[in-house]
């Protein structure tokens, strides 16, 4: 799933290549997608391109038309398995809706354009057409941006205050942050030497603050490594910058223990014990405590 980093590369990319053009097409495959109908996805066409921005994992675009009263944001959030393939020539053939990846393909003024996709059986790429961000249901409820500039050691300490749920949740919770991911913040914990399972209520001060450094070092490096990368390379550079997650039975960088996996219904999450839980095995399901 695209977390905060690699959305941002795309955010940044996006507003590179596409401000100051206009959209000449909006075609939609998957209309289960399609979340909003008012504005209708119509309006967009010939709207020019004025801003791109990231709210937590959500993609904007926001657009100006002269056609309608209002400014249409394009909004996106590509879920779990979507992605967003671009194209400096965009393609002329035609998409079959139901026999294709492409969920929505979106043409621009001069030629070039991108399409959203989805792999999989499980579609939960999501796509509105909004006069008002905040029109968003996932918007709306989103929590504070770890790497927004107000977001201190305070901020995060005031979130998790008598929180009796696991860390690892509270830390998934886009309600809580906006933006992390079930990958990035494996790699938190890890650099945070902590347990997944660690209640959030239960975490000292010194926690607190290795938490917080943990975070933010985290989430920059990742968005630095994210920065400039056009979308094919940015999942690449994502595996590549991972000490833990997606890991499993490698060796731990920091300690040279083997990496673990504790396995969900959906994913999983990784972990080295001897870092993270002072030799202690997780037990694999999703309720376990710490193995005695």
């Amino acid at each position: 799933m695209p977390e905060m980093p690699e959305v941002q590369g795309l955010v940044d990319f996006l507003r590179g290549r596409t401000t100051g053009l206009s959209i000449t097409r909006v075609t939609v495959a998957a209309f289960a997608a399609l979340k909003t109908y008012d504005p209708p996805v119509d309006a967009l066409v010939g709207a020019e391109i004025t801003a791109a921005a990231r709210h937590g994992k959500f993609i904007d675009l926001a657009t100006t038309t002269s056609a309608r009263d209002g400014e249409p944001h394009l909004i996106f959030h590509l879920a779990k398995a979507g992605w967003l393939r671009w194209y400096d020539q965009l393609p002329t053939t035609l998409i079959r809706p139901g026999k294709t990846p492409i969920a929505l393909r979106v043409a621009l003024s001069d030629g070039s354009g991108f399409d959203l996709t989805e792999a999989g059986t499980k579609k939960s790429l999501a796509v509105y057409v909004v006069d008002d961000p905040q029109d968003v249901p996932g918007i709306a409820r989103l929590g504070p941006d770890p790497l927004d500039p107000t977001f201190t050691r305070n901020t995060l300490a005031g979130l998790i205050e008598g929180r009796r749920t696991q860390i690892k949740g509270v830390l998934r919770d886009q309600s809580i942050l906006a933006g992390v991911g079930n990958a990035y913040s494996d790699e938190i914990l890890h650099d945070a030497r902590m347990s997944p399972y660690a209640l959030a209520a239960s975490l000292t001060p010194e926690d607190v603050d290795r938490l917080y450094a943990a975070m933010t070092e985290t989430l920059t490096d990742a968005v630095a490594a994210a920065s400039g990368k056009p979308p094919a390379e940015l999942k690449d550079a994502k595996r590549r910058g991972m000490q833990v997650h997606g890991r499993r039975g490698e060796t731990c960088p920091v300690c040279g223990d083997v990496v673990r996996s504790v396995f969900f219904a959906d994913n999983s999450l990784e972990y080295c014990a001897t870092c993270q839980t002072g030799g202690k095995v997780l037990a694999d399901r999703r309720l376990s405590r710490l193995l005695k």
